[in-house]
């Protein structure tokens, strides 16, 4: 997309590692698995046995008068979206305008669960806090975040299933390189329920696996599937005139993005659908396939899913280009995946290294024959492709590069 250029002057995280990005970098880089088994529960017909839950924090630091409105999910933004501005310089809450543009899978499940249990014993709303329906909310992340940091701009809620975070990025990406926004905090946030995993369970793509450190094996012949995790990305968009201005230290660049619709089946991933976002990102970067340093790949350790990108990224990259995947670290964090993987994509663009596949020992080659990072590879700084998928025909890849004056 031509107009202002974007870049990164921000990054905040809340992952199955911890709190901040250092934790999630720390964790990553050194090939920790941040899975961990369940607490005991009931409920009929659940195999689900380990998920990517983010350990407890010192939420207390948010003012009371913004935390009453926020469930799990908007505490995590909060605290990703504050270390992104102050990272950035400028501060939790500047006298600027600012837009948000962060989804997450559903409003609170949590909270919604809360709800109906007391609702359906009941029979009455009478004991139910007004506060509920704001964390309920669709828009209950972006709200949240808005209201923590004093945003005038325009409120962005993608719904947008697993892709919300990524698909975030590239609004926030689109709405300040056409000129009208110069600061957009962009991200997604989940938090773990039951219901959530149920999902995935009932679907017959989550993994059964008791074992945490076998639990999510993306490309591996031996995956069981999805592991649901938690968790919360921000990253602080801004137009380049705007960093440029203000002196602010760029991390890293959006080249480009695209957000393509597969109309073929609700809940399969399409190669065809993959192939065509992926090429549409790279026309619009003006950048080539060969030109592509490092793919992060989606893939969630589920067999249609795996192999479906993988022959897309075979198809337009064919065996040559390093492809991985963060969920063997820490789960797929739901709408929180595509934002805290892309601040992952930037910091390895940093450092002019990228991170395996965790727990890859066997690659299904059903999946194209890809060039597979089993270990950390150094290599020359380039363009870092980023993919995002989801249930509902969902699709974004967003290009990360270095800042280049």
């Amino acid at each position: 997309m031509h107009g202002e250029r974007v870049v990164i002057t921000g990054m905040g995280a809340i992952s199955p590692f911890g709190q901040g990005v250092h934790c999630m970098l720390d964790g990553v880089r050194n090939n920790r698995c941040a899975l961990t088994p369940l607490p005991k529960y009931c409920l009929e017909g659940l195999a689900c046995q380990v998920a990517g839950l983010v350990p407890p924090l010192q939420q207390k630091c948010i003012p009371r008068e913004l935390r009453r409105c926020m469930s799990p999910m908007s505490v995590f933004a909060c605290l990703a979206a504050w270390e992104a501005l102050e990272q950035s310089g400028l501060g939790r809450t500047p006298d600027r305008k600012m837009g948000v543009a962060a989804g997450s899978t559903l409003g609170s499940p949590a909270m919604l669960h809360n709800f109906f249990e007391v609702f359906l014993a009941e029979r009455s709303v009478e004991s139910i806090r007004s506060t509920v329906f704001f964390k309920i909310m669709g828009h209950t992340v972006a709200s949240n975040i808005a209201l923590a940091c004093a945003c005038t701009g325009r409120t962005l809620a993608p719904a947008a299933a697993c892709a919300s975070g990524l698909v975030a990025i590239c609004l926030g990406y689109e709405a300040i390189a056409s000129g009208r926004e110069q600061l957009m905090l962009c991200g997604g946030a989940d938090e773990f329920h039951l219901l959530v995993a149920t999902t995935f369970d009932r679907l017959g793509a989550a993994s059964h696996e008791c074992v945490p450190e076998l639990a999510s094996r993306p490309f591996d012949t031996e995956r069981s599937g999805v592991v649901c995790g938690e968790g919360a990305g921000i990253l602080l968009l801004e137009s380049l005139t705007s960093a440029q201005e203000r002196g602010a230290t760029i991390l890293g660049e959006v080249r480009g993005a695209a957000m393509v619709t597969s109309a073929r089946n609700i809940a399969n991933p399409d190669t065809a659908a993959i192939v065509d976002c992926m090429r549409t990102a790279l026309d619009d970067a003006d950048i080539r396939p060969g030109e592509v340093a490092y793919i992060n790949a989606h893939a969630t350790a589920t067999e249609v899913g795996d192999i479906a990108e993988g022959q897309a990224i075979a198809t337009l990259f064919g065996a040559h280009t390093p492809v991985s995947s963060i969920k063997g670290h820490m789960g797929h964090t739901m709408a929180a995946s595509g934002a805290l993987e892309s601040i992952l994509c930037i910091e390895m663009l940093r450092q002019s290294v990228y991170f395996p596949t965790r727990a890859l020992h066997n690659p299904d080659t059903r999946c194209g024959g890809l060039r597979h990072l089993t270990a950390t590879e150094h290599a020359k700084q380039g363009p870092i492709l980023k993919n995002s998928f989801a249930l509902g025909g969902c699709n974004c890849a967003v290009l990360f590069d270095t800042y280049k004056p």
